[in-house]
């Protein structure tokens, strides 16, 4: 495993750490029952983080920030020689989680997508996992919770006997979810963005060049360039520009954040 602890992405706190590490990270605090938030952060999570202070905190105060994207590990291994070989992919995390679930017989539950991509996710994952435990799957109601829904919610998953709770509900509404759930829930929250669809069979991913060479969001934006544009036009050149600038040490980010005023409770 290699793990070499958090570092500074512009100010966003990103471990510098494996598969083996994170997945080993996850089943442990599944094993202890101790609430944790975990997210899988590409480049467009580390931005919002920068963007918004209120988010900057989240982040900063999450148990573990992986580098899902290539540009993310690139920047770790630019600016702190972390020598990661490979980024941590939320998919292929979600993957993991699931085989060393399947084996120690943890239940896990997922949250988010819809009922149609859930019942396809539930049949891909039963193929491929043949007796894991799903101890619940619930569709996102693409909206925010009352504080009496998000009781509810927290009790469901709680009665349903879950000890790892996915989360698909896009960047950076599932990572404030888990900033939300992590004193609520007494388990690990996983927050791994498009992992629901693309393993349920329903968006194509990109070829595995393309995701080695970092060309991932180039292949997204020709799928769906109405919803994606102006995340990777605008971005991605902030994200190189700032983080050259950092590697230079022309700018330095600041890590603190601004503590949110108030829940925004997304579900």
């Amino acid at each position: 495993m290699h793990n070499r602890g958090k570092k500074s992405i512009l100010g966003v706190l990103v471990d510098a750490l494996d598969y083996e590490a994170a997945t080993e990270f996850v089943l442990r605090a599944a094993r202890e029952r101790r609430g944790a938030a975990i997210s899988a952060l590409a480049v467009h999570g580390v931005m919002a983080g920068v963007l918004d202070k209120e988010h900057k905190f989240r982040l900063n105060h999450f148990d573990l920030l992986a580098p899902d994207g290539q540009p993310v590990r690139w920047g770790l291994n630019l600016l702190y020689r972390a020598g990661l070989s490979d980024r941590v992919y939320g998919p292929n995390l979600t993957l993991r989680v699931c085989e060393r679930a399947c084996l120690e017989k943890i239940p896990v539950y997922f949250y988010g997508s819809t009922p149609e991509i859930l019942k396809s996710l539930r049949e891909a994952l039963a193929i491929r996992f043949p007796g894991i435990q799903v101890a619940g799957m619930e569709p996102s109601r693409f909206r925010c919770l009352t504080c009496e829904e998000k009781r509810q919610l927290a009790d469901r998953i709680a009665a349903s006997g879950a000890k790892i709770l996915f989360v698909g509900l896009g960047c950076p509404r599932q990572e404030v979810f888990a900033f939300e759930f992590r004193n609520v829930l007494r388990l690990p929250i996983l927050a791994v963005g498009a992992a629901f669809p693309f393993l349920a069979g329903r968006i194509a991913q990109a070829p595995l060049w393309m995701q080695r060479a970092g060309l991932e969001w180039l292949f997204r934006l020709a799928c769906e360039p109405r919803r994606l544009w102006r995340r990777y036009v605008f971005l991605n050149p902030a994200y190189a520009f700032l983080l050259l600038a950092q590697a230079l040490r022309i700018l330095r980010f600041n890590e603190e954040g601004t503590s949110p005023h108030r829940e925004i409770l997304f579900g």
